[in-house]
């Protein structure tokens, strides 16, 4: 990962703003999908999904989308890859980029600022990113921490983002 770092494109313009987002996890749906819109409701950290966003700084109208990085298994509302997720094994992932026109107004954090050009670094990040998912092992919080790690320099901001909201998201 350093070796992604040495050829990242440093910032002429100023400093990426990258945050993090929870958001419900994808279910099937009835009653899966009910549970998870009830926990992620309810602020239960461990049933929610974690993205990383990027908001760019340069100047308008470039600026008037951040990029959202997501790491989730390739087909999560499919009762055959829940069940596998549910019973510890590996399922396909997949890494998604995907743009916002405004920052979530909940459960979203800053986490900090890149010095180096936050979107070619998550570009190159995603590239080297294995794509087998295996939750608690290998999945959005793995690749959220990552992720912000190379971005930012912080190890573990999920469990700081925890610990300052007492286990809640």
């Amino acid at each position: 990962m350093t070796a992604l770092l040495a050829k990242a494109t440093v910032l002429a313009r100023g400093k990426d703003e990258v945050y993090v987002a929870a958001t419900p996890l994808r279910a099937t749906k009835g009653p899966a999908k009910l549970l998870m819109s009830t926990a992620y409701s309810l602020n239960l950290w461990d049933l929610q999904h974690f993205v990383v966003i990027i908001k760019p700084n340069s100047p308008p109208p470039q600026n008037s989308q951040a990029t959202v990085f997501d790491f989730q298994p390739k087909d999560p509302e499919n009762i055959y890859t829940a069940l596998a997720v549910i019973s510890g094994r590996a399922v396909p992932g997949a890494v998604l980029v995907r743009k916002l026109s405004k920052l979530p107004r909940s459960k979203c954090w800053f986490v900090g600022s890149s010095k180096l050009d936050a979107v070619d670094v998550a570009t190159r990040f995603n590239s080297i990113w294995r794509t087998d998912l295996r939750v608690g092992h290998h999945d959005c919080r793995d690749y959220a921490n990552g992720l912000v790690e190379l971005l930012v320099g912080e190890k573990q901001v999920l469990e700081r983002l925890r610990k300052d909201r007492g286990g809640r998201g």
